[in-house]
C-alpha cells in the first residue's frame, strides 16, 4: 500500500510573485521553454510572465467566460489554460507550490533527518442510523482513566485516544458531507477512513454515498460491521452487499479489512484500533515535530466568554502559545490552547487536535493555518488570501475537457450521475461507460437516483467532476452552491442527447454554449432617493450573492418586470464588488427606479461552456 499522506502547499507572500525568474529563451527552432505558473497570479502577472499585452490576456479570459480586470487573481487551472493558448508549454508545478494538491503535508518537503512517526488521523463515515456516534463514544470511553471525575469533559470535533502506548486521532465529522467539504477546500486530512455498516440493516443509500466519497478521496478504509449483538444481525449479507459495490474484504480475497463490532457493548473496539494502527504502519506516517506548525482548521465557533475558538489539527511542526497564526482570512496570536480533555497546554505536535484562542475571527473548516514570524507577514498572507477569494473559482466544464486531455492535465472525465428513478441509473451508467476509449475514459465516481443535492456538489468540487442529471433537477441549495463554486450541472431529459454530448466532449467536438447561472437572490427592504432623480433599493441578500458583474432580474409577485445590469452596489457608504448572503446593501440598476418593498432581485451570470 502506498504512503497515504498528501501534499500541502508552501505559503508564499506577495513578494514571491515579484521575484519570479524571467521566461527562459529557447534556442532557434527549438520549442519554447516550459514556464512555471504561480499558484494565484493576477491577470497582469500572467501578461508579464509570458510577455504579452494584458489586454490580450483579458480577451482570452473573456472567450472562456471569465470577466476579470488586470489586478484580479486568476485560478491556477484557468491561468495554465490561458498561457497554453499562446503556444507556451507549462511546467508541472513543484511539489511545494502553493495551492496545488491537498493540505496534508508531504514528507518530501520536510528534512528527512527530522522526521518522526506521527499518529494516524481517522474519520468515521456511514449511514445516519448505523452507530457512528455510538462507536466514537465507545472508542473515547475506552480511554477514560478509571475514576476520572466527569469522564469525558468536552467535545471539540476531534480528539486523540491511546492504544497500546500509541495515539490515534479521530475527526468527529457529522457525515460524509463535512468530510468532503474539507476536501473541496483542499484539506485532505484523513489517513484512514472507517466505514460503519449496521449488521442488521445492511447497505443503505447514505452508505453508498459514503463509499463513493471515501473512494474519491483515495484513502485506505476499514469496514466496521456494527451491531453484531443484534439477534437479526447478518454480517455475511453485509459482506455480500459490499462486494456488489466493489469493496471486497480480506476474507473474500480482497484487500479491505473488516472488523465486527458492537459499539453499544464495547465489543471489538480493541481489534478495530489494532487494524487502524496496522494501516498507519503500512502508510509510514511521519512529520517533523521541530519546525513551525502547519495544519488545518477542523471547526470554529464563537464563545460568549472566550470569543473566537478554533479547533485545529496540527499536521507538522509544533504549535505553541504566543505564536502568530494565520488561518484562512483570520490571524492572531495564540493566547491559550486546550486539548480534547479541556486541559490547558503550552505546545501541540503533529496529528494533535487542539482548541486555540486568539484569532481575529472565525476561519472556515478546511482552511489551512500556518505560523508566521510577524504581524506584517500575517497581513501579507491575509491580503493574498482575500485576493484569491475574490477571483472566480473555475471548475472543469464539459466543453473544455478535450483541451485538458490534449495538454495532459486529464485522462479521465469524472462524472456524478443522478437520475429521476432507480430503474434508469444502470442504463445511463452503462451507456456512458461504453464511451471510454484508449485515450480518454469516463469515470463515474457516484451515481444514484433523486435530485442533485449539496452533497453531490461538494463531491464534484472535491473531485473536479461534472454533474449530469437525467430527468433530475438540482435542489435550490445545490443550485446556489454550484453557481457559487462554478460546478457544472448538465441536465437532460433524452438519453440520446446525454450520451451524444459526453461522446462529443471526449472527442473535442462539443460546441460551447451560453449558460445562465443564478448567482444570488435579494429582497428589497426599503427604497430611498439617490441624488435628485435616481432611486436605490435597500436589500437583504437571502442566498448566494449580488455582484457588480451580474445582470439582475426584478421579480414582483414571481413575475419579471425588468432586467438590467448593476449600475451601483454599496455597503453603507462604500462601493463594493459584491454583497453576500445575510448582508444588507444598496443596489441601483441601469434604467430602472420603480422599486417596491418585497421585490426580489435575482442576479445572473452568463458563462460560456
Amino acid at each position: 500500500m502506498t504512503n497515504r499522506t498528501r501534499q500541502m502547499g508552501r505559503t508564499q507572500g506577495p513578494a514571491a510573485v515579484e521575484q519570479r525568474p524571467a521566461p527562459q529563451e529557447s534556442a532557434p527552432g527549438a520549442p519554447p521553454a516550459a514556464l512555471v505558473v504561480p499558484a494565484s497570479p493576477t491577470v497582469g502577472e500572467i501578461a508579464s510572465l509570458i510577455g504579452v499585452d494584458p489586454i490580450d490576456v483579458i480577451k482570452r479570459l473573456m472567450r472562456s467566460g471569465f470577466m476579470l480586470t488586470i489586478n484580479e487573481v486568476v485560478d491556477y487551472d484557468v491561468a495554465v489554460s490561458v498561457v497554453r493558448t499562446f503556444g507556451i508549454p507549462v511546467k508541472a508545478p513543484d511539489e511545494s507550490d502553493e495551492g496545488r494538491g491537498s493540505r496534508v503535508i508531504s514528507v518530501e518537503e520536510e528534512d528527512s533527518a527530522s522526521l518522526r512517526e506521527r499518529p494516524p488521523v481517522v474519520t468515521i463515515l456511514g449511514h445516519v442510523d448505523h452507530g457512528k456516534t455510538t462507536l466514537l463514544d465507545a472508542i473515547r470511553k475506552s480511554n477514560v482513566v478509571a475514576g476520572e471525575a466527569g469522564g469525558i469533559t468536552q467535545h471539540i470535533g476531534a480528539y486523540q485516544v491511546e492504544h497500546d502506548g500509541r495515539k490515534v486521532t479521530f475527526l468527529d465529522t457529522p457525515g460524509h458531507e463535512a468530510f468532503t467539504a474539507m476536501r473541496a477546500r483542499g484539506a485532505q486530512v484523513t489517513d484512514v477512513a472507517v466505514l460503519v455498516v449496521a449488521a442488521d440493516d445492511g447497505i443503505m443509500p447514505q452508505t453508498i454515498e459514503a463509499i463513493d466519497h471515501i473512494r474519491a478521496a483515495g484513502v485506505p478504509q476499514i469496514v466496521a460491521i456494527n451491531k453484531i449483538d443484534r439477534p437479526d444481525a447478518d454480517p455475511d449479507r453485509v459482506k455480500r452487499q459490499l462486494s456488489e459495490h466493489d469493496i471486497l474484504i480480506e476474507e473474500w480475497g480482497g484487500d479491505v479489512i473488516s472488523v465486527p463490532v458492537s459499539a453499544l457493548k464495547g465489543e471489538g473496539i480493541g481489534d478495530l484500533l489494532d487494524n487502524i494502527m496496522l494501516l498507519s504502519e503500512i502508510g509510514e506516517l511521519r512529520a517533523d515535530p521541530h519546525r513551525e506548525a502547519k495544519g488545518v482548521v477542523v471547526e470554529a465557533r464563537l464563545d460568549r466568554s472566550k470569543g473566537a475558538v478554533s479547533t485545529v489539527l496540527v499536521q507538522t511542526g509544533a504549535l505553541s502559545v504566543g505564536k502568530i497564526v494565520v488561518a484562512g482570512g483570520m490571524s492572531g496570536r495564540v493566547k491559550a490552547m486546550l486539548d480534547d480533555a479541556g486541559a490547558r497546554i503550552d505546545q501541540a505536535g503533529p496529528s494533535q487536535p487542539v482548541e486555540i484562542l486568539g484569532l481575529s475571527g472565525l476561519p472556515e473548516a478546511g482552511d489551512a493555518f500556518v505560523v508566521v514570524g510577524s504581524e506584517r507577514a500575517a497581513r501579507d498572507l491575509i491580503d493574498k488570501h482575500d485576493r484569491a477569494k475574490q477571483s472566480k473559482k473555475a471548475g472543469i466544464s464539459l466543453q473544455d475537457f478535450r483541451s485538458r486531455l490534449e495538454s495532459g492535465e486529464a485522462q479521465t472525465l469524472d462524472l456524478i450521475v443522478k437520475t429521476d428513478v432507480q430503474g434508469t441509473v444502470e442504463p445511463v451508467r452503462g451507456a456512458l461507460e461504453q464511451l471510454s476509449s484508449g485515450q480518454a475514459r469516463v469515470n463515474i465516481i457516484h451515481y444514484a437516483s433523486g435530485a442533485v443535492t449539496e452533497s453531490d456538489v461538494l463531491l464534484a468540487m472535491a473531485s473536479n467532476a461534472i454533474i449530469v442529471g437525467f430527468n433530475s433537477r438540482p435542489s435550490p441549495g445545490a443550485q446556489s452552491l454550484a453557481a457559487q463554486e462554478s460546478v457544472e450541472i448538465r441536465r437532460y431529459d433524452i438519453i440520446y442527447d446525454l450520451v451524444e454530448d459526453i461522446d462529443k466532449a471526449l472527442k473535442g467536438m462539443l460546441a460551447p454554449v451560453e449558460r445562465v447561472i443564478v448567482e444570488g437572490r435579494a429582497t428589497v427592504r426599503a427604497v430611498f432617493p439617490v441624488g435628485r432623480r435616481a432611486r436605490a433599493a435597500g436589500v437583504m441578500v437571502n442566498e448566494g450573492k449580488i455582484s457588480r458583474s451580474g445582470h439582475v432580474r426584478v421579480l414582483r409577485r414571481n413575475k419579471q418586470i425588468h432586467a438590467a445590469p448593476v449600475a451601483s452596489l454599496r455597503r453603507f457608504k462604500d462601493d463594493v464588488r459584491e454583497i453576500n448572503t445575510g448582508f444588507e446593501g444598496g443596489v441601483v440598476l441601469e434604467g430602472f427606479q420603480d422599486y417596491e418593498e418585497g421585490d426580489v432581485l435575482e442576479s445572473h451570470l452568463t458563462v460560456v461552456g
